[in-house]
């Protein structure tokens, strides 16, 4: 069975039921992979520190895992984590995938993975905060930990789930400057974006991004994309009528006309981006949409493993 066999749009419409679920799945895999070092019971627990006291150690952990956690407390984490999603109206790609392969477009993944990170840092009693754009800033929440705050945040992005509004452009250098500027706190700052900009050159865009780090923040960049159709341009070799999301801009052509052209622009512009987040100490990550949500899950554990 399929990742999208199991987490598909018929239950998108109960966000708070997927993340838990696409959480538990990550956590289930985590004991049976490589990785079972971050061990959720890394949720809510510590490895023990030989020496220190036994009280506190939970056996029923122990007895799954054979190594001994430390039961966590509040105090002892202070992660803060704001999560940022682009919601111009490219990100509403693919619209006609779904009817076909039940898979999410754009703001359905990063809105379904957003979740996903939400209840994990509830769960692991840190803070985090949603800041949502297009051409303007529309949500920006402070940094909280609480089950009210957790609702709240789900709200916003099931309204964002089913906005059906056309044509909303992007100015994404200018709501992170502004979201840089909001954040008082050193904070990871996670961004779901396809970085398609119309509202910007790429230095300007780089420039935001260079303002998080400035300001002391962690940052990771998820560029999602749906790998097959608008990085491989995977399209079969018939007449398409191509419409642009965001300026309703139509061109008709057959894919084989512009296929080389377009892939060699787009991975220009794809590797400009990379160079600069790796200039700037920003974590960039591709994050395919078919792919499922273990790929976002695991790159906060990598990072916040080393922030903490």
């Amino acid at each position: 069975m399929s990742f999208f066999d199991q987490f598909n749009l018929k239950n998108i419409n109960n966000l708070d039921l997927l993340a838990k679920q696409v959480v538990e799945g990550f956590i289930i895999g985590l004991h049976k992979s490589p990785f079972h070092g971050f061990s959720v019971e890394f949720a809510e627990h510590r490895l023990y520190n030989q020496g220190e006291s036994t009280k506190n150690i939970d056996w029923k952990v122990y007895a799954r895992t054979n190594k001994m956690f430390v039961k966590r407390f509040e105090e002892e984490t202070n992660l803060r984590c704001q999560i940022v999603i682009d919601s111009s109206s490219s990100m509403y790609f693919p619209e006609k995938a779904n009817e076909k392969t039940h898979n999410f477009n754009k703001l359905q993944f990063s809105s379904v993975a957003a979740a996903s990170l939400m209840n994990l840092l509830k769960k692991q009693r840190d803070a985090f905060g949603l800041s949502i754009f297009d051409s303007e800033l529309r949500i920006q929440s402070q940094c909280k930990s609480s089950t009210s705050h957790y609702k709240l945040s789900l709200t916003h992005l099931d309204k964002l789930i089913n906005d059906t509004e056309k044509q909303k452009t992007t100015s994404a250098a200018k709501a992170l400057h502004q979201i840089a500027d909001a954040i008082h706190k050193r904070s990871l700052v996670i961004i779901f974006s396809d970085m398609f900009d119309h509202g910007d050159d790429q230095e300007d865009l780089f420039s935001a991004l260079q303002h998080l780090k400035h300001n002391k923040h962690e940052v990771i960049l998820f560029d999602v994309v749906d790998k097959s159709l608008e990085i491989d341009f995977e399209f079969e070799n018939r007449p398409y009528l191509f419409v642009d999301m965001e300026s309703g801009e139509e061109l008709r052509l057959q894919p084989n006309q512009v296929q080389d052209m377009y892939k060699e622009k787009l991975v220009g512009m794809k590797n400009d981006l990379k160079q600069k987040c790796l200039q700037y100490k920003i974590d960039y990550v591709e994050a395919d949409i078919n792919q499922g949500f273990n790929q976002i899950l695991q790159n906060y554990l990598v990072k916040r493993s080393k922030m903490i």
